[in-house]
């Protein structure tokens, strides 16, 4: 009886967050909205699940923790490294469909968000000459009774903690994310995921994301975004 009543609140939690598009983290709103005024983590500003005043976190380099989180346990992040790592915080914790990959068991957390293979191999070589002491940043601290994290382990470069960048995108945040077959229907943490979640929130994406490249949808998706880099392109252009 108590394992079904578990099950049932989680189902309704779940809902919940698919049906207004936000996690339940605790810095997430119930629904997403307009923030104009927001820092950092602008891609997401037209419909934000975060709070500009929570952005102020992320807007000035170096970036020394978020909310209870210290970024610099192994030193001061590299600013390009600082940059991927700003860019998956903002998704997490700002992006309207970040919700459409909600852990099962997990109302606040995700799972299985597909990353691009290019984003990840950046990501790592961002990062790599820089210094890391947990190998999961979710569960690998140590955590005080104030709630900040502490290193348990030495720190060492992140060439030595993960072997590569697909390595690095599915241990860092356990299994929040996974590393796409595909080159489309993948996020990359840019304007160009506005094309990719059109056919990642689609029925069938589910399967699609996960089979070749021949697939319709990856066709579909590859002609959107060639579209999209030429219109890019013009309007760059015109502004020379």
């Amino acid at each position: 009886m108590l394992r079904f009543a578990v099950i049932f609140l989680a189902v309704i939690a779940s809902s919940t967050c698919q049906k207004y598009g936000c996690l339940e983290g605790d810095t997430q709103k119930l629904e997403p909205s307009p923030e104009p005024s927001i820092q950092e983590c602008t891609l997401y500003s037209k419909s934000s699940c975060c709070y500009a005043d929570f952005t102020k976190q992320l807007a000035h380099s170096p970036v020394i923790k978020v909310s209870k989180s210290y970024w610099n346990r192994c030193g001061q992040l590299s600013k390009s490294c600082e940059d991927f790592t700003k860019k998956i915080e903002c998704f997490y914790r700002c992006s309207p469909h970040a919700a459409r990959w909600i852990h099962p068991n997990n109302t606040a957390a995700i799972q299985a968000v597909p990353l691009c293979q290019s984003f990840c191999d950046d990501w790592y070589e961002a990062c790599k000459d820089d210094s890391i002491c947990v190998r999961n940043w979710l569960t690998d601290w140590e955590w005080d009774r104030s709630g900040e994290n502490h290193c348990k382990n030495k720190c060492i470069p992140y060439r030595e903690m993960y072997t590569n960048g697909t390595d690095m995108c599915q241990s860092m945040w356990g299994e929040s994310f996974k590393v796409s077959e595909s080159s489309c229907l993948c996020l990359q943490m840019n304007k160009k995921d506005s094309i990719a979640i059109k056919y990642l929130l689609s029925k069938s994406s589910e399967e699609s994301s996960s089979s070749s490249s021949s697939s319709s949808e990856e066709r579909a998706c590859q002609n959107k975004l060639l579209k999209f880099e030429k219109l890019k392109k013009k309007e760059g252009e015109k502004t020379k």
